[in-house]
């Protein structure tokens, strides 16, 4: 029998109709678990030549993050923590290298990277990269420094076309991310992937096949982004002189909904959309707040019965 999910008073809380971080946080660890953002001082190879210059159209100068202070690895990851200790009563935490390619750097370093955060609060640590940055020694690197925590890396895709994957100046293919995933899931390691659902090259099908892909790699948790146009990006210039138009929210709504009812129900949603701050950006969440979006997509879930899951077939 499929779960029904109500609305309170319109304001929407746990338990939503689709596996959030929280509920999966709660269920692995038995506590209230929070991700320490780390910024990294580093590049990718699709900026610095190896496979491309520029790096994709919409990735800002601090590579994809916002969020972040400075300091080394040790004491960002202490100050974030402190924070989300006093604001959110955070019990434990997972370091989350979370800007450029966390795996583009001498294997030393990576390595002292994972150690400088190895503390007795963590319960996993998350590393994100890219699919053409994935090597096995890398992998049994962290399994080494962290054999009884979940570790997890995450994946940029964004896209399940091809040419899609082109148009934003992606530096690698399908076959890469494939090819990484299964890398990920043979060391054991827990695989979570990056989507973005409503870049105008993609169709509604285009979102589907993705869903689909994610399931047949095995991906553990996805999160979902929206199309944020930061500022000195190609994609900021291609928004002001009129080549680049955001789809309508409606439609980033609707996606979102659609690919969510065709994953497995066990997959983890990191986040059903992303944020940026106003300074920084031309265009964000159609100048809607994240809880607007985020309320209203659930909401709409609910309302027409839409869990996550419910056309997912293996």
């Amino acid at each position: 029998m499929r779960k029904t999910w109500k609305i309170k008073e319109n304001n929407i809380t746990e338990p939503f109709p689709y596996r959030s971080f929280s509920a999966y946080a709660k269920d692995a660890f038995g506590m209230k678990v929070y991700k320490v953002p780390i910024h990294l001082k580093g590049s990718c190879p699709n900026r610095d030549g190896t496979v491309g210059v520029g790096g994709c159209i919409f990735c800002g100068e601090e590579g994809g993050s916002f969020e972040w202070i400075q300091g080394s690895v040790r004491e960002q990851f202490r100050e974030n923590k402190a924070r989300m200790k006093a604001r959110y009563k955070a019990q434990g935490f997972i370091p989350y290298f979370q800007n450029f390619t966390g795996t583009y750097l001498p294997l030393a370093d990576f390595k002292e990277n994972l150690e400088a955060v190895a503390e007795e609060d963590i319960v996993g640590v998350s590393v994100s990269t890219r699919p053409d940055c994935v090597d096995d020694e890398y992998l049994s690197a962290a399994k080494e420094i962290f054999p009884d925590k979940v570790v997890t890396f995450e994946l940029g895709l964004q896209s399940a076309n091809e040419k899609t994957l082109e148009a934003i100046n992606r530096g690698h293919g399908i076959d890469e991310f494939i090819d990484a995933s299964k890398r990920i899931k043979e060391k054991g390691l827990r695989l979570a992937v990056h989507m973005i659902l409503d870049l105008p090259w993609d169709s509604r099908d285009d979102v589907l096949r993705g869903a689909e892909l994610l399931a047949r790699v095995g991906a553990d948790e996805v999160k979902i982004h929206n199309l944020y146009v930061a500022k000195h990006t190609k994609l900021a210039d291609m928004y002001t002189t009129g080549t680049f138009v955001p789809l309508p929210m409606e439609e980033f709504m609707e996606r979102v909904i659609s690919f969510l009812e065709h994953l497995p129900p066990e997959t983890v949603i990191g986040r059903l959309l992303g944020r940026a701050p106003e300074k920084d950006v031309l265009f964000a969440n159609w100048n809607r707040s994240w809880y607007y979006i985020r309320d209203e997509i659930v909401r709409r879930m609910i309302e027409e019965n839409r869990p996550q899951g419910h056309l997912y077939r293996k």
